[in-house]
């Protein structure tokens, strides 16, 4: 919005969603409503609820915030005296004076807010705090989940999970569509002029396959949503990500590129840890007959990579475990409902892959190493600085690096899903220069129950509450950010049971 300049403020009304900054406060704040009193004006700010039964019928932070924008006023030469706070619930006007103690307390806080800004310090969460429930960002805070993490508390963290987003990640794969944007909505339209339509507020990610085409009003229109765009190989290699402006969390980054060796280490130990004590739970819940002497090497891996003394010991370990792993891998197929040797496998291939169960295996990595690397851009790390995986051009390492641990019980079970509850038939594989490819029917089915996968509710095992695998997803990354920032002292792998 618009105001006049202080010296013609007896022409103002009103003005609506003013923006307005001091450099000398350090303070930027938008105004719902600057009110015209003659030679004065006067902020209104909206609340949603009613006025609190005490002395001021207002909290003080309201009424801080309410004085702090009176403060900036004053700065740019307005005659401010006083504020209003007006309730929309009860359709209640609040007046709140800017007096000396009201002005002094906004100043106070003031300076302890640039004090905590210049210092390198993060402030832990408030514990046990009732507002934090009701706080809009206590899923980036989880203020109960890193106190338990650093023992500052001992009661179990609230769920404070918010509920999931109803907006769900897009998958284009008909080869055949063009992906433009109307109207809020964006179009698929192929040649023939048939076209589908999805809303923009439900769309979280666009994900594009092979030669699908994404005009600039659509690239620009998921931009200033900040719907990542994800495209993919025609079989489903994860090729790259297209999105807006980088996350604005420099010291996380900063905090990422100069962790020290010692404490990146830890976190590849954990993750591959977290790896082999997954795929241990996968083989002991869903296979027939699998090797007691399979699960015994397996939980000695576990410790081993805890305990690993460097990347070389760690990868041998890691390698080690895989191949059992794999080696007992065909026991959790259910053999009996499938045709011939069309759902065989021997070991681990890729590039290309050269079975069904290895193209099946691939395709759902990439799916959940792309997942991984927007939740890491959502955080603000960059994905391709990773502790475990070494940098290389063009490849998500630290994003494979959280994917480690996710691969056995969201990865490998989506697989055995598909197989086991026939969602997948031998029709749906095509075999080209040695390697098997999907079908385009294949892929859909693959990807419709990797988001059923993901929608899938679990109980948290460090926290107790019950979230999605989808969910989970984004907290592990959070989780990783507060022990690279020093807010907790290490990171901890998901496991389940």
């Amino acid at each position: 919005g618009r105001a006049p300049i202080a010296d013609e403020v007896e022409e103002l009304r009103e003005a609506r969603s003013l923006r307005m900054g001091s450099e000398r406060l350090g303070l930027i704040a938008t105004i719902d409503v600057l009110e015209g009193l003659g030679k004065e004006v006067r902020p209104l700010d909206v609340k949603k609820g009613r006025p609190p039964d005490n002395e001021h019928r207002a909290y003080e932070p309201e009424r801080v915030q309410l004085c702090a924008a009176g403060l900036i006023l004053r700065e740019n030469g307005y005659i401010c005296n006083e504020g209003v706070l007006y309730f929309a619930a009860t359709k209640e006007r609040v007046t709140v004076p800017f007096d000396d103690a009201l002005v002094i307390r906004t100043l106070e806080l003031l300076l302890d807010l640039h004090t905590t800004a210049r210092s390198e310090a993060i402030p832990p969460p408030l514990i046990d705090s009732p507002k934090c429930p009701r706080c809009s960002l206590v899923g980036i805070c989880l203020p109960d989940e890193v106190n338990q993490l650093a023992v500052r508390s001992n009661r179990p963290p609230r769920r404070l999970v918010p509920s999931e987003d109803a907006a769900r990640p897009l998958y284009v794969t008909d080869q055949r569509f063009n992906v433009g944007v109307t109207g809020g909505r964006l179009r698929m339209k192929d040649k023939e002029g048939v076209t589908e339509e999805v809303r923009l507020l439900d769309v979280s990610q666009l994900n594009v396959f092979g030669h699908v085409q994404v005009t600039t009003g659509a690239l620009t229109a998921c931009f200033d949503r900040e719907i990542p765009v994800a495209f993919f190989s025609h079989g489903g290699w994860f090729r790259g990500m297209a999105h807006g402006l980088p996350s604005k969390h420099v010291e996380l980054r900063r905090r990422q590129f100069g962790l020290p060796p010692e404490r990146g280490a830890a976190f590849a130990n954990a993750c591959i840890a977290g790896k082999i004590r997954n795929s241990r739970t996968l083989l002991r819940r869903n296979g027939r007959n699998v090797s007691a002497e399979v699960l015994s090497s397996l939980k000695f891996l576990i410790a081993s990579a805890e305990a690993a003394s460097g990347p070389a010991s760690l990868l041998g370990y890691e390698g080690t475990a895989a191949r059992q792993y794999f080696s007992e891998f065909s026991k959790m197929v259910r053999v009996e409902s499938l045709p011939g040797e069309a759902f065989s496998f021997e070991h681990r291939n890729r590039r290309p892959p050269r079975d069904a169960v290895n193209c099946l295996l691939s395709y759902v990595y990439g799916l959940l190493v792309k997942d991984l690397t927007v939740a890491c851009f959502a955080v603000g790390f960059d994905p391709f600085i990773g502790f475990y995986h070494r940098p290389r051009f063009g490849r998500p390492a630290l994003a494979l690096d959280l994917a480690e641990e996710f691969r056995p019980i969201v990865g490998d079970s989506v697989v055995l899903t598909v197989i086991n509850n026939g969602e997948v038939k031998p029709s749906d594989f095509t075999v080209r220069g040695g390697g098997v490819a999907m079908t385009t029917e294949g892929r859909r089915s693959v990807i419709a129950a990797y988001e059923r996968r993901l929608d899938q509710e679990i109980t948290h095992p460090m926290f107790g509450y019950t979230v999605t695998y989808r969910r989970v997803l984004e907290v592990q990354v959070r989780l990783l950010a507060a022990a690279v920032l020093g807010e907790v002292p290490g990171y901890t792998a998901f496991t389940t049971r």
